[in-house]
């Protein structure tokens, strides 16, 4: 149950006391909420004291007479949208009019509900202006995880990007200068380091993008049927430069075909996002086995490494978005912390899910199951 604090501003000591006789046990509740709504409810006569209500302690709504003593409603009302207050207004009044209706709707006030009315009026109203009022903090909560998402995105790519474009310039210059001699052999170690740089950057940039689409609703999906296994053999062989430099085994368990009805490109992603984090997360010698199999008219793909392992406090930050594990044993790991989110967001959008099950210093196993016809 959220509570939410509501004021009632009016000279009326029987308005005041109605309208506390009908909300008192009074509670709003929608589809799209998972709590419903009471009312702590406060009142006062004057303007004067609304105002230093205001001043004092947060109010959600306020049911807001006109005719007051001395401060006018209107002019509270005025004070709140002033000072930027976040309270949702609902004027009460028996002497409404169109200017006063324009003056208080550019005012911030949400609606108006007339004098006299019935408790069935009163809490129909109460619903409506609970409703904008929740939906409004959404909006600016939305809005404000949108500014925050974008500010992390960009201070990720900066921060992931700098250094190897760094320690690419420092190797550039180092042969521009000839500081190793006029022999181009004597430069390998630099060109190698340089050309890893740049990869790993362009694989930033592709997680970056893939993020961006599937995000923003913009990734266009083309569903086909397609070969699964020939999709797999491409991820094997996009990963076995980095496996051999480990000097990694990468064992397969395939049928000879399995058609998907699916986007090609996005178990290309799921693949490789597979197959990357085993690899790269295994030990020098060690060995990746990947399997796939069908099971009733799902596809099953199992990833197992025989790598560093994770705990499973570990395991909870595992698929948040730019979130990477970072210990002693994986400082030295490059990546963007998006690989997993990304491949996790893929799945559930083909109606699939991903288990993973890992031990320290034994390895991890991810399966995913995807059904094989997905819909559009």
């Amino acid at each position: 149950m959220e509570i939410l604090k509501l004021l009632i501003v009016d000279d009326e000591e029987g308005i005041r006391t109605g309208i506390r006789r009908v909300l008192k046990d009074f509670t709003v509740s929608f589809p799209f909420c998972e709590d419903d709504f009471e009312f702590d409810i406060l009142d006062t006569e004057t303007g004067e004291e609304a105002i230093e209500l205001l001043n004092t302690s947060t109010i959600d709504i306020i049911l807001l007479d006109n005719k007051l003593p001395g401060m006018e409603g209107i002019e509270v009302l005025e004070y709140i949208k002033d000072n930027g207050m976040d309270t949702a207004i609902m004027m009460i009044t028996s002497f409404a009019s169109i200017e006063l209706a324009i003056r208080a709707t550019n005012n911030g006030a949400f609606n108006f509900i007339p004098k006299p009315f019935s408790a069935q009026d009163l809490k129909s109203a109460m619903e409506s202006i609970t409703k904008h009022l929740f939906l409004k903090r959404m909006t600016r909560r939305m809005k404000a995880e949108a500014k925050q998402a974008r500010f992390k995105f960009l201070s990720v790519l900066s921060h992931e990007l700098k250094s190897p474009i760094n320690a690419v310039e420092g190797y550039l210059r180092i042969m521009k200068d000839a500081q190793a001699g006029k022999d181009i052999a004597a430069y390998e170690k630099m060109i190698d380091r340089s050309l890893t740089r740049l990869e790993s950057m362009r694989g930033l940039i592709m997680d970056m993008l893939d993020f961006t689409k599937i995000e923003s609703g913009t990734k266009l999906r083309t569903i086909h049927d397609f070969d699964v296994i020939e999709i797999a053999k491409m991820a094997i062989d996009s990963i076995y430069p980095v496996a051999i430099q480990m000097n990694i085994t990468i064992e397969r368990d395939f049928p000879e075909k399995l058609i998907m009805h699916a986007d090609a490109g996005e178990m290309e992603i799921i693949f490789n996002n597979l197959l990357s984090n085993a690899v790269k997360y295994n030990k020098e010698n060690g060995v990746v086995k990947f399997a796939i199999s069908k099971k009733g008219k799902y596809a099953i793909f199992r990833v197992e490494d025989t790598g560093i392992g994770m705990s499973e406090k570990e395991q909870d930050l595992l698929f948040k978005e730019f979130t990477r594990i970072k210990t002693r044993k994986t400082k030295n790991i490059s990546g963007s912390g998006l690989g997993l989110s990304i491949m996790k967001k893929v799945i559930l959008l083909n109606k699939g899910y991903v288990k993973v099950e890992s031990k320290e210093e034994i390895g991890s196993v991810f399966t995913v199951k995807l059904p094989l016809a997905s819909m559009p």
